[in-house]
């Protein structure tokens, strides 16, 4: 006998788990949540600092990869996906950030998705949030999500912020406040010192109520159809191929490279590209896979002059007990991340806004969290990480086969225009104009990277080929659009067009990437997808 739920979620990520908890609150719906990967119980997922090791080991993660990228001496770039419950939201760095209310009126006025503008979303990053400082205007104060000031005690972090004085930047006591330009401390996804990812906000409290199935380590393969409606889903565990009824609907929120994917695998994509694969054509919609954006970073470093708290934290005598201290009470090193400042700048003076966020490091990201550093002496260093945030270049998500363990080919195009490789060489002579000012100097020995020789623009563009990455915030893949924009593949209530019952609520479904991190996003935008879902009204406009 085939089972059979209200609503089955693929995927128990950021959007995920918002459905969960919000379609859950009715008793009378039974839903069915698939997570391709495992629990997320690791303490190594709950305490902060040991995020660096998740992401240089590839923990939790599907592991992918795009193919040569032509703009970065042909590197394969590593795009880091989280598998595990809670999605990218148990591996991600915990920053919290809106974007600029000028993203969502681009989106309304240009795009045309009037639902999409600030003041219709503004009320749903509020319903979503706890702000450490309470309700406001601006911020919420009893949402799911608990939302804190990243404290990184460092003297290094009011140098950094008087630097950006200097240079002419400005400070913001609350970039998701009335001033979203200039610096100030980063906001964090934290719990008294814990992450709090959407797992522990949103599913955890959900799954108590009884009326959600979890299932974990269960691969969706194809979404099943009864004339034009979803009407379940194939999907396998444990070497099995299970089928499953969906009455009220089907969600994938696999996220920007896994739904893109799945909906190939069920016939929903450019003809030719389903085609070349042996698939039926259910739906044509070429704008699938297409439309991939990403957030580009590139870090100027200097060696520090004397060890930082972290450094000195980081002896094998102390970081045991620290650790412990981060697990149990919330408290100590560990309990936080050394991304302790951030802000939004313009790379050049005559760019309109913000184009560019850079993000104080104030100890080597990648070097806290391992064992290297434990049993021999590192160079400590600090940076600032430069991300590039309206990029030009866009990129694709395509078929390698159509056997879906088989991953998709990703394909990036970073850096592909001279608009993106100019923005980034201003953003690289920005970061050292204020590593240059007067309050950083006594902590700096010397320039790391890309070397105080490395000035013209070939030495800077090829500094930045060789070492630039992703900030892991793709988006745009099954993208919305509104009415006559034959290239979206959903409407502006993420539904997929020409289907019944079956939504995308995830990253892919984001038209433009947005001006900062976006997790907070994709959380606003499932809970107001959540109350379409359930009939309601959306909340008054701001």
């Amino acid at each position: 006998m085939v089972e059979s739920f209200d609503y089955i979620i693929v995927g128990a990520g950021s959007a995920g788990c918002v459905l969960a908890h919000r379609l859950g609150e009715d008793p009378d719906v039974r839903i069915l949540v698939l997570e391709a990967g495992g629990a997320d119980r690791s303490p190594i997922i709950k305490i902060p600092l040991t995020w660096g090791l998740i992401l240089k080991h590839r923990m939790f993660d599907w592991g992918y990869f795009t193919e040569p990228e032509p703009g970065m001496d042909g590197r394969r770039i590593e795009c880091a996906r989280g598998k595990v419950v809670g999605g990218c939201t148990s591996i991600n760095g915990m920053a919290y950030a809106r974007g600029i209310p000028e993203d969502y009126d681009h989106w309304a006025n240009d795009l045309g998705l009037k639902d999409w503008s600030y003041d219709r979303v503004l009320p749903y990053f509020k319903h979503s949030e706890s702000w450490e400082a309470g309700e406001s205007e601006l911020r919420g104060g009893s949402g799911p999500l608990t939302v804190e000031t990243l404290r990184f005690e460092d003297p290094l972090v009011e140098a950094f912020l008087n630097a950006t004085d200097r240079a002419g930047h400005g400070r913001t006591d609350d970039y998701n406040g009335a001033r979203s330009d200039g610096f100030g401390p980063m906001q964090a996804t934290l719990r008294r010192g814990l992450r709090c990812s959407a797992a522990v906000a949103y599913l955890r409290p959900a799954l108590a109520r009884g009326n959600i199935t979890l299932r974990t380590g269960a691969l969706a393969t194809q979404v099943l159809f009864e004339g034009a409606r979803a009407a379940g889903l194939a999907y396998r565990r444990g070497g099995a191929t299970h089928e499953i009824r969906a009455e009220r609907g089907v969600l994938l929120c696999g996220g920007v490279i896994n739904s893109p994917q799945l909906l190939m695998l069920s016939g929903i994509g450019d003809p030719a590209e389903l085609r070349r694969h042996g698939i039926a054509v259910r739906a044509a919609l070429s704008g699938v896979g297409r439309n991939l954006q990403d957030h580009v970073v590139c870090d100027v470093r200097w060696r520090r002059r004397t060890p930082g708290p972290l450094h000195r934290g980081l002896r094998l005598d102390r970081i045991g007990i620290d650790l412990m201290r981060a697990f149990l009470f919330g408290t100590g090193l560990a309990s936080r991340i050394p991304a302790a400042a951030v802000g939004l700048v313009r790379s050049q003076p005559d760019v309109a806004l913000p184009d560019a966020q850079f993000i104080l490091a104030a100890g080597p990201m990648n070097a806290a969290p391992h064992l290297e550093p434990f049993l021999k002496a590192y160079t400590d260093a600090f940076g600032i990480k430069g991300v590039m945030l309206q990029p030009e270049s866009h990129g694709t998500v395509q078929l390698a086969s159509a056997d879906p363990t088989v991953p998709a080919v990703i394909r990036q195009n970073f850096l592909a225009t001279e608009g993106d490789r100019q923005t980034i060489r201003a953003m690289v002579r920005r970061m050292r104009e204020i590593g240059a000012q007067a309050p950083l100097q006594p902590f700096i020995a010397e320039e790391l990277a890309p070397g105080a020789g490395q000035t013209t623009d070939a030495e800077i563009d090829a500094f930045v080929r060789r070492t630039a990455i992703t900030l892991h915030h793709p988006v745009g893949t099954c993208r919305m659009g509104a009415d006559g924009d034959d290239d979206a593949v959903l409407d502006g209530r993420m539904r997929v067009r020409g289907i019944e019952g079956l939504r995308v609520v995830d990253g892919s479904a984001l038209p433009r990437v947005v001006r900062g991190p976006t997790n907070a996003p994709i959380l606003m935008m499932a809970e107001k997808i959540a109350d379409d879902l359930r009939g309601r009204s959306n909340l008054p406009p701001h």
